[in-house]
């Protein structure tokens, strides 16, 4: 296997994965992704760092139960090993995650007059198919956790009843009307929507936390209680919509019921595992690897191309950084065009400069996450942005690691630097809370102090930008440990602006001074407006 730089290594970690190997880095994408090959036909080879790509792993992957999946170091995995199942290009979020390295979690804490946990939820492997038995000594220190037993779904309110079709209304219009109406309702109403519970199903927390989170990015949000995904529908799809139209009912129930109600996924569930296998059952799963695939589902159903171009092979290498740029975006947005996209996808510019020659290779690259090392201090506190520092900082790569100048057609001793190019609406932060050991993964507990308004990211910026403050919206927390925990989520409503804790179908009122925690894992910040900084 080749090496990979101590830069790479922060965003794929070559260990993780097994030997079922690509024949060549996806072309187009920089070095620290790791998606499929099938996932990364949008940009040309010509198109990326100007060095030989020999240096760097050829993405592996890890096929264990149905199906693998992946992240930033250790982010993305390929989400199908059956070459059968076709996945869109788009599934380049960026590195990726062997099963097992992340933070698993699907308990729900036991609360007075819950059922005891069936033992057969209790979870008999480790979670992303790691194939560790779960010791008692482990459960022990979980001993507050339990497993919720699967509910039946809540009656829909009286109104939806009032209004189901006596004749043929099309059922897009009776759902548009019945969300039109209890919203019309609800303008009257003290009482504040989205304050609805999820059932959890089995140790489906981790799904629960994540879609709190998205439930509460108002333009997601305003994008299925206002219908307005239905015309940007792709029948094209793999799954022929299913997915989408499942999540923009659930948003709709999540907004229409009452906040004393709890709702059941069970149906978006199904739609979620047929179209990644990785789901299928009741194990405990990583929130940031489902975040990844969901993205990713919703978006091929919505993608507005319909019949993508050919990947073009014109080298754009002479051009100057910000046209690239411009070009590397639109040759991106040819294929892979959509609301969900509009909303998460940024760009990030990686550089690769030759200390002999100073030659500098530049690629740009979309991304829909950043995975952010978490720094060790032996003394102060850990804020994001050393957290952020450490992602872009510059890398020496020297030794085993030289990649071979295009210029010097030798390998040679380089430095290179990660920034971000284009910011996104919606900028989501994963802590890498987990540690690789020989004998296990560990996690890490570190405090990171993270700002609630006005993060500034202007520095991270690679060229003058101001328009990079982001406001924190929504956290999906982890407790527990590698092994097993429980997510939750704290999420500041679109409406009210109140911030609330979402532990499966309970719903309750915090102060935003008790946000920030050492179980935070997901971060999702909204984009400033210029005009509400002033």
């Amino acid at each position: 296997m080749s090496q990979l730089s101590s830069t790479l290594k922060r965003y794929v970690d070559s260990s993780r994965y097994a030997e079922t190997t690509y024949s060549k880095v996806p072309s187009g994408y920089s070095s620290y992704t790791s998606y499929g090959s099938t996932l990364a036909t949008s940009y040309a080879d010509s198109d990326k760092i100007g060095f030989k790509t020999s240096y760097l792993a050829s993405p592996r992957y890890h096929h264990t139960g149905l199906s693998p999946t992946s992240g930033y170091d250790s982010s993305r995995l390929p989400l199908y090993p059956d070459s059968s199942i076709r996945l869109s290009p788009t599934y380049i979020r960026t590195q990726t995650r062997p099963p097992g390295s992340g933070l698993s979690g699907g308990a729900c804490y036991t609360f007075a007059g819950a059922p005891s946990s069936p033992p057969g939820y209790l979870p008999t492997t480790a979670p992303l198919s790691r194939r560790k038995s779960i010791s008692h000594s482990d459960l022990a220190q979980e001993d507050s956790y339990t497993v919720t037993l699967p509910e039946e779904p809540p009656a829909l309110p009286d109104l939806h009843k009032d209004l189901r079709p006596r004749t043929s209304m099309p059922g897009s219009l009776l759902v548009s009307t019945f969300v039109g109406l209890v919203l019309n309702k609800t303008k009257s109403s003290k009482a504040v929507q989205g304050l609805t519970g999820l059932r959890n199903l089995g140790n489906t927390c981790f799904m629960n936390s994540i879609l709190q989170c998205l439930s509460n990015t108002k333009e997601l949000r305003d994008y299925c209680l206002q219908n307005q995904y239905l015309r940007d529908l792709n029948n094209n799809s793999r799954m022929r919509t299913a997915l989408m139209s499942e999540f923009a009912k659930l948003i709709q129930l999540l907004w229409t019921s009452s906040p004393n109600d709890s709702v059941s996924p069970s149906e978006f569930k199904t739609q979620i595992q047929r179209y990644a296998p990785r789901f299928v059952g009741y194990n405990q799963q990583d929130a940031q690897e489902f975040l990844r695939f969901l993205l990713d589902g919703l978006h091929s159903e919505v993608n507005r191309v319909l019949v993508r171009p050919r990947v073009s092979t014109d080298t754009l290498d002479h051009l100057p950084d910000d046209e690239k740029s411009r070009q590397m975006w639109r040759r991106y947005q040819e294929r892979e065009d959509s609301r969900i996209g509009d909303l998460f996808v940024g760009q990030l510019k990686s550089s690769l400069t030759c200390s002999e020659c100073g030659y500098c290779s530049t690629a740009f690259d979309p991304f829909w996450d950043l995975s952010l090392p978490i720094p060790k201090k032996s003394y102060g506190e850990v804020t994001l942005m050393d957290c952020l520092r450490l992602f872009t900082k510059e890398d020496v790569l020297d030794g085993d690691e030289k990649p071979t100048c295009c210029r010097c057609k030798a390998r040679t001793r380089c430095t290179k630097k990660f920034s971000i190019q284009k910011f996104p609406k919606i900028l989501v932060l994963h802590l890498k809370r987990f540690s690789e050991a020989r004998i296990r993964t560990s996690k890490l507990t570190t405090f990171v102090n993270f700002q609630l308004k006005d993060l500034d990211l202007r520095e991270f910026a690679s060229q003058s930008c101001n328009h990079a403050v982001y406001n924190l919206y929504a956290v999906s927390n982890h407790s527990g440990t590698t092994m097993g925990g429980h997510y939750t989520a704290y999420c500041k409503s679109p409406v009210s602006s109140e911030w609330h804790s979402f532990n499966d179908s309970r719903v309750t009122p915090m102060s935003s001074s008790h946000v920030r925690s050492s179980d935070a894992y997901l971060l999702f910040y909204e984009l400033a407006s210029p005009s509400s900084r002033m």
